[in-house]
């Protein structure tokens, strides 16, 4: 048998994400910001969600600053001080990938993170959450890295696949099988 590694692994889901964009197959695209990817008016990052490990909780897509003190930080407190922040949340499609849109506020970089928020409780929960970045660099167990967050996002849509991890024992995160 052979062995598939996680970068292989990560590679092919990627590759699988784009060329089903690409060759136009359309799963519907969610959230309240989904009129600026289908009508490709942009700027817009649109993020094709794979290895979700159920269909219960939210999927939340969160838009931050492309620095290390805002990434990850209250909503509260960088809206308060006027930095980006955006957040869409949506049910977990039935089946499939889920395609989110989330609008930018102009053509540049930002740190991108999608949680599942699987228990309910609107906080993120180590031990059942998942999440995820456009990199799909194994998390592990340390706090997530800025530089595996960050996007640039052009004038029109903006295409990324972010392959969800969770909590797998003491190896810390990773991704489903």
């Amino acid at each position: 048998m052979a062995r598939v590694t996680l970068k292989a692994a990560c590679r092919a889901a990627l590759a699988a994400g784009l060329a089903l964009a690409a060759s136009g197959a359309h799963a519907q695209v969610l959230g309240s910001d989904a009129a600026a990817c289908v009508g490709e008016q942009g700027p817009a990052i649109l993020a094709t969600v794979t290895g979700l490990k159920d269909r219960v909780g939210t999927l939340k897509l969160e838009l931050y600053p492309p620095n290390e003190d805002d990434f990850l930080a209250g909503d509260n407190d960088l809206m308060k001080a006027g930095k980006v922040f955006r957040r869409i949340a949506v049910a977990p499609p039935a089946s499939g990938d889920a395609v989110i849109c989330i609008r930018v506020p102009r053509p540049g970089r930002y740190a991108l993170f999608l949680g599942h928020d699987r228990d309910g409780k609107r906080k993120f929960n180590f031990w059942s959450d998942g999440a995820g970045f456009p990199s799909n660099h194994k998390i592990g167990r340390a706090r997530p890295k800025l530089v595996d967050a960050l996007i640039d996002a052009g004038p029109g849509v903006t295409r990324t696949v972010i392959r969800t991890q969770y909590l797998r024992g003491l190896g810390g995160f990773g991704f489903t099988r």
